[in-house]
């Protein structure tokens, strides 16, 4: 053990005097334990206290109640926002935010801005408002400006059988659920360039990745056109990877290396097999005649 220097021992005990008895004790425990061995005989000389208080602060340490959930301060206490205490900030905002504000014409709640918060953060200042961003983030959660995105959700047109066809999915969905054949979803995503082209998403690595600043086809390889399979029953997906064009020729020819290799043994006593197929996309079934194109249902039979 290590004596601290003189002026440590006067610091420690002038805190020590100024603490109420437990905490005393308690500090006391908390030095005595921080020294190691012999630190309670160096902790009672320097603080003139005697052992037996140092060994009841150590038990006083051990049986602490968990106030974890208590408060700090009383509900309603502690400084008061600025956007709540001065309300020209909020004045400022609004002049800030009218020039850069665009709206909907036929949804009057439906209105948004071009500006950046770096962006309002200047602007306000010009106006004599000197706010940081954290300030600009609680204005704009106050007037209900929000991070969102565009969704899909207005719907065309309104064919009068568009739920029939949903209602036909399910139905066959919950026929082949009861019986020994599989169900499979078809479905081909968008091809990629081979060669050293960015991809999206991350890896653990010990070096820098490095790939063309641009995708110029041109760079390229070729084109990987990935076809996947999805067993609805046995939740097993199959990739198969083309690298000539996307065709029915293409798409038949996985369903077909998918049964001789996986299916066929999987379903011994098939006879038939549901195909969820996608509508849209490069090769739509229908175009123009306003009939939803989300999905196609073929029902194959064929000898196993």
């Amino acid at each position: 053990m290590t004596p601290y220097p003189p002026h440590i021992e006067r610091s420690m005990k002038a805190f020590y005097q100024s603490l109420r008895e437990n905490d005393r004790r308690r500090y006391a425990a908390v030095e005595a334990a921080t020294l190691g061995h012999g630190g309670t005989a160096y902790i009672s000389k320097v603080l003139d206290v005697d052992p037996k208080t140092i060994r009841q602060g150590q038990s006083d340490l051990a049986n602490l109640p968990d106030r974890s959930e208590e408060r700090v301060r009383m509900p309603g206490g502690g400084r008061r926002r600025l956007i709540d205490d001065d309300p020209q900030i909020d004045d400022d905002f609004r002049r800030v935010l009218v020039e850069h504000t665009a709206g909907s014409p036929t949804e009057e709640s439906l209105i948004w801005t071009n500006l950046t918060r770096t962006e309002i953060v200047d602007l306000m200042q010009e106006c004599g408002s000197y706010v940081s961003v954290h300030i600009v983030d609680q204005l704009l959660d106050r007037h209900g400006f929000d991070e969102r995105k565009a969704l899909r959700m207005k719907p065309m047109s309104r064919h009068p059988d568009r739920n029939a066809q949903f209602e036909t999915i399910a139905r066959l969905q919950r026929q082949f659920l009861a019986s020994p054949d599989p169900i499979v979803s078809l479905d081909l995503k968008s091809r990629e360039l081979l060669g050293d082209f960015f991809r999206s998403g991350t890896l653990l690595t010990r070096a820098t990745i490095r790939v063309f600043d641009h995708d110029f086809a041109e760079f390229g390889q070729g084109v990987i056109l990935p076809h996947g399979i999805y067993d609805l029953k046995q939740n097993r997906g199959y990739i198969h990877l083309g690298t000539s064009h996307d065709t029915s020729e293409f798409a038949c020819d996985s369903l077909k290396d998918w049964w001789e290799r996986f299916g066929r043994a999987a379903y011994p006593e098939a006879r038939s097999i549901l195909l969820l197929c996608d509508g849209g996309g490069s090769n739509p079934a229908d175009k123009g005649n306003g009939v939803n194109r989300g999905q196609e249902v073929s029902h194959f039979r064929g000898q196993n």
